[in-house]
């Protein structure tokens, strides 16, 4: 596996872990967004590694703001993350996407997609208003997901750990996944319950099975 940095279009060097043996095809995986990426990690990483063991290549890029970036979440936007998806793919020579959750919002069009159980934005923006609201509940606050997504418009919000721009909070309120040709692999497909919808983080590795061996019927 291989670690390192990589050049993305606003000039920051960012983090990327991989496998590069100089194989085709070559997988950009573009991670679930925001707390379903940390939940996902583990899980994403798994079955790039059984991508591996089956002669392709693949490369996880860190969104700029996310994960070891030094750049600030909240000055980050979905039409940003997509330029720098297109720029990843670029410099890795990728010949397909591997998209997860949310990151079929930011995944380069210009490549075939393969999509993992694909999120819309509002979706997801829902899902961690709603916890919001909860922690806030169980800390004595009375707040409601309407008021939020207001502030949120005008001037940000910090939500699950993450800080988002007001950009970002209008841009997930539209986005879908883009790319009408992807390839999609839900749930159903893959068996058991959505790995994200857990607590805490979690691996399945019957699950990583499943996901590489579908994946691997759409890349050769």
């Amino acid at each position: 596996m291989l670690t390192g940095l990589w050049p993305t279009p606003s000039g920051s060097d960012e983090y990327v872990i991989g496998f590069d043996a100089g194989r085709a095809p070559r997988v950009l995986v573009v991670r679930a967004l925001f707390d379903e990426g940390s939940k996902l990690r583990h899980f994403t990483v798994e079955t790039m590694r059984r991508l591996d063991a089956a002669g392709v290549d693949s490369f996880l890029p860190d969104l700029p703001g996310t994960n070891e970036s030094l750049l600030p979440l909240e000055q980050q936007t979905l039409d940003g993350w997509r330029a720098a998806m297109r720029a990843a793919a670029n410099h890795f020579g990728a010949t397909h996407v591997l998209a997860i959750r949310g990151g079929a919002l930011v995944a380069p069009g210009h490549l075939p997609n393969i999509h993992y159980a694909p999120a819309s934005g509002a979706s997801l923006l829902r899902a961690m208003l709603r916890a919001q609201v909860i922690a806030a509940r169980e800390a004595g606050e009375a707040q409601s997901r309407e008021d939020l997504l207001e502030r949120g418009r005008s001037e940000g919000l910090r939500l699950a750990g993450y800080n988002l721009g007001p950009d970002m909070v209008a841009e997930l309120e539209q986005a879908s996944p883009g790319e009408s040709d992807a390839v999609e692999i839900a749930q159903g497909d893959v068996g058991g319950g959505g790995l994200w919808l857990r607590a805490e983080p979690a691996h399945d590795p019957v699950q990583a099975d499943r996901i590489a061996e579908l994946a691997m019927g759409h890349l050769r």
